[in-house]
């Protein structure tokens, strides 16, 4: 009988001892989770899209917290949420501008040479790496939405296999812009209006065979801005913003129309207008 015994009041009471013993260890060890987390991730969107850098709005909230994020980082967060979080913190809110993405691309089924009939998976990156799409272009976008499928705010969708973007919906996220393999999204200031649509660095020669759409590299628009705003950088214009004042001119001389502009009453003026503002 002892020979059991033994054994048994021995375990137990080494049983007892490691449990008194982890008992204090958690005591000692214990993080204290600061009471401000919780406040501060019921404020934020909870949409998880990544855009402030964080690993989700729980890591944003902690990165706050630490004082080694900004308010400001978060694009999909309401302005007066960030208004209630920064009384939390104890600091001021910093002024942020409204950033929206635009899809640089006017490449539409009508206006690209279809190359080949591509029949793997509709996914614009597998696309990308396996032989590219239908289309002739290998700069413009690819059309099978992979930017639609990770917008968690219904922002974007294709129309004539070219991405489109819903800007009351968009809240800057980024999430289209890294999944896209031609770069063709980017985000842009909300009160900037004037853009290149194009991102293709063909020279136009070869351009104009492939796409109606295109940039061609004329410089038509570089001579025309009053600003100096424009010039064309390998077979492409591109916009200084620090020179451009949005006046339209250059959207106004591009023979192919593919120089975006919106007036400041948000209308587009080349719908039925084609040479003046």
């Amino acid at each position: 009988m002892k020979e059991i015994l033994i054994p048994v009041i021995i375990l137990g009471a080494m049983g007892a001892i490691f449990g008194v013993l982890l008992g204090v260890a958690a005591k000692v060890f214990k993080v204290k989770r600061d009471e401000r987390l919780e406040q501060i991730e019921e404020l934020l969107a909870g949409a998880n899209c990544g855009g402030c850098g964080y690993p989700g709005c729980s890591g944003f909230a902690q990165g706050l917290c630490r004082g080694v994020a900004n308010i400001t980082d978060c694009p999909s967060t309401k302005p007066e949420n960030k208004e209630e979080i920064a009384k939390i913190l104890g600091v001021v809110v910093g002024e942020s501008v409204p950033k929206v993405a635009m899809v640089m691309c006017s490449g539409t089924c009508s206006n690209v040479v279809l190359n080949h009939h591509y029949e793997g998976i509709n996914d614009c990156v597998a696309a990308a790496r396996y032989g590219g799409s239908d289309k002739a272009c290998s700069y413009g976008c690819i059309g099978f939405g992979s930017c639609a499928d990770v917008c968690k705010f219904g922002a974007i969708h294709v129309e004539n296999d070219v991405a489109v973007v819903d800007k009351d919906k968009c809240v800057a996220c980024g999430a289209c812009v890294d999944v896209c393999p031609h770069n063709v999204i980017r985000l842009v200031e909300v009160r900037q209006r004037t853009f290149v649509k194009c991102v293709s660095k063909d020279k136009g020669a070869t351009l104009k065979n492939i796409c109606s759409a295109g940039c061609l590299g004329c410089r038509i628009c570089e001579k025309n801005c009053p600003k100096d705003a424009i010039h064309v950088v390998e077979n492409l214009a591109s916009i200084d913003y620090e020179k451009c004042v949005n006046c339209g001119i250059c959207a106004s001389k591009c023979p192919k129309k593919i120089i975006d502009f919106t007036r400041p009453d948000g209308t587009k003026p080349y719908v039925a207008e084609k040479e003046e503002i």
